[in-house]
């Protein structure tokens, strides 16, 4: 039905997300009765193939009297095939029975199941979408209004996703993480709910980019802990009580994503959180709730074992450098947040750089292990280049007194030569776990120093490094296309949950929602990430280039 709608009116319904594309260029040929979208060399000079949006809007009286009118000659033509016009311009006129499947037992999910196996042939639904389309039925700019959020936040560096803002303006209204009673709320109410939840989501990022220095998405982890805070904020009537408070709030919301609380079945942990909220146990029962799923929520120095940008414990890395007063090993300044400035942005220095170890042999995952990055300003990191530790440390040692030590860099200077690497890694990841935990029992204590709290969901970001400016010009083609972004620094799971690979940018369940094979990208990764990747059903490419050819002719012809 939609379909149809966006044919005969030649434009897309203004609840449609996708390609729209599909409702403006479909063409039918007269003689062997066929359609298909419109390719200029094959159409342009056959008059056997029309418009069809064009015979629906003239009707085939119309449009059979303007074709003639338009060359004498092509009477006979016409006339030999009103037939087919006549028929193709009935569909309009069509009774379509329409099957009612009601009842209070009908609830979202059920409807989901419903649909998808009466629809196996085409696009699955999920919750998230059933919600919307009810929402955009009443509400036609619902998902546009939606769109101008999720833009704003990308403008300042974060990378949300439409479900993602569902279930926070789900939880800001009903305090349950649950789409079916989003649907079952007037659309007046998801209006006025918008800025709220826009309003909520914007102080929950300024607290952890003021307080936390995580002011982007590569270091922003576990996005869903953003819906459970607004949860909390809704209990405690949008404001918590001090700083304590908050302080005590985001040590919660640290070990989400350290521990992955979140990357499973995001639905019922949800639930779970936000129960305890309700039940009035506050972030005692949220900790509580980590704790018997966790077990201990000590660091320990085989944590920082994680490698590449996209590791769990990434983010902790850069949280510890901007919030204990890290100092650049070439300016001296310090590279808390606050003193770099809204556009300033540190880069990842590899300790002992990339062509040395792969010139010595080393591993992909050894080489980019999170215990050999440090944060530095871009000016000392294009000056330290490709020198060895053993040359430049001493040097910088010297430049800037204790610099160093605030990056728990390892002291003994045998440590900084090449072929006492894995030697270096061990010690460094023993001085991070002690800072990590030293940082978490301050924000378990709620002794956090105080700040002013900055505007980061509005701030300007910073230019990407190149490979990441890659996977955001790879997500922007596919968006331009009408196809699915695809997600960012995907987790691949394996059956107990554990991370097996990181993905640079995934679409899980095919770039058309399971009726299509799982896509990845993976840019400069290792022969055992890419046989992982394989292993779990992904068809993978190493070039975006290469990408968008199998794009190009899959989806797009």
């Amino acid at each position: 039905m939609t379909s149809l709608y966006g044919v005969i009116r030649g434009e897309a319904p203004k609840f449609i997300d996708g390609n729209t594309k599909s409702f403006t260029g479909l063409y039918f040929n007269v003689e062997d009765e066929t359609f298909e979208f419109y390719l200029a060399a094959k159409m342009k000079n056959d008059p056997a193939w029309i418009s069809v949006t064009e015979l629906m809007k003239q009707g085939a009286s119309v449009f059979m009297q303007n074709k003639m009118q338009e060359c004498q000659e092509s009477v006979p033509f016409w006339i030999s095939h009103v037939a087919a016009l006549n028929r193709l311009d009935a569909i309009k006129s069509m009774d379509i029975h329409i099957q009612t499947v009601s009842g209070p037992d009908k609830t979202i999910d059920v409807v989901v199941e419903i649909f998808n196996n009466v629809n196996s042939g085409g696009t699955k639904l999920s919750k998230g979408d059933l919600a919307l389309a009810k929402i955009c039925g009443e509400w036609p700019q619902a998902r546009d209004e939606m769109k101008k959020i999720l833009a704003k936040y990308r403008a300042a560096g974060y990378d949300f996703t439409m479900d993602w803002l569902l279930r926070c303006i789900t939880v800001c209204l009903t305090g349950q993480p649950y789409f079916n009673a989003l649907s079952q709320i007037p659309s007046d109410e998801v209006k006025k709910a918008l800025p709220k939840t826009d309003e909520m989501i914007g102080t929950c990022l300024d607290h952890i980019g003021t307080r936390l220095g995580l002011d982007h998405a590569r270091v922003l982890g576990g996005v869903f802990a953003i819906a459970t805070m607004i949860g909390y904020l809704r209990y405690n009537n949008w404001k918590l009580s001090g700083s304590g408070e908050w302080v005590r709030l985001l040590y919660w919301y640290v070990h989400t994503f350290l521990w992955g609380r979140y990357a499973g079945s995001t639905e019922s942990m949800l639930a779970q959180d936000l129960n305890t909220i309700n039940r009035g146990e506050g972030v005692d029962g949220l900790i509580r709730q980590l704790k018997q799923s966790r077990g201990d929520l000590t660091i320990r120095p085989e944590d920082f074992w994680g490698w590449s940008t996209g590791a769990r414990f990434y983010p902790l890395l850069y949280l510890l450098t901007r919030t204990n007063h890290s100092r650049d090993w070439g300016t001296n300044l310090e590279l808390s947040s606050n003193l770099l400035g809204k556009n300033s942005s540190l880069e990842v220095h590899h300790i002992f750089p990339k062509d040395l170890l792969y010139k010595a042999g080393k591993s992909k995952s050894i080489v980019n292990s999170l215990a050999n990055y440090a944060f530095l300003t871009k000016e000392t990191n294009i000056a330290i280049s490709n020198r060895s530790p053993d040359d430049y440390i001493p040097e910088y040692r010297a430049k800037c007194p204790g610099a160093m030590d605030t990056h728990w860099i390892p002291t003994d200077p045998a440590l900084w030569k090449l072929e006492n690497y894995e030697k270096f890694l061990e010690e460094r990841r023993i001085l991070l776990a002690q800072a990590a935990n030293k940082l978490l029992q301050a924000l378990y204590n709620g002794q956090l120093a105080e700040a002013a709290i900055q505007d980061f969901s509005a701030k300007a970001y910073a230019t990407p490094c190149p490979e990441e400016e890659e996977i955001e010009a790879m997500s922007a083609w596919m968006a331009a296309h009408g196809l699915d972004e695809g997600v960012n620094n995907h987790e691949l799971l394996d059956d107990s949950g554990n991370v097996t690979a990181i993905i640079d940018l995934a679409w899980p369940h095919g770039v058309q929602h399971g009726l299509s094979t799982p896509l990845a990208l993976l840019l400069n990764e290792t022969a055992e990430t890419q046989a992982m990747v394989s292993k779990y059903g992904y068809r993978y490419y190493t070039s975006v280039e290469e990408l968008q050819k199998y794009i190009q002719s899959n989806y797009l012809q």
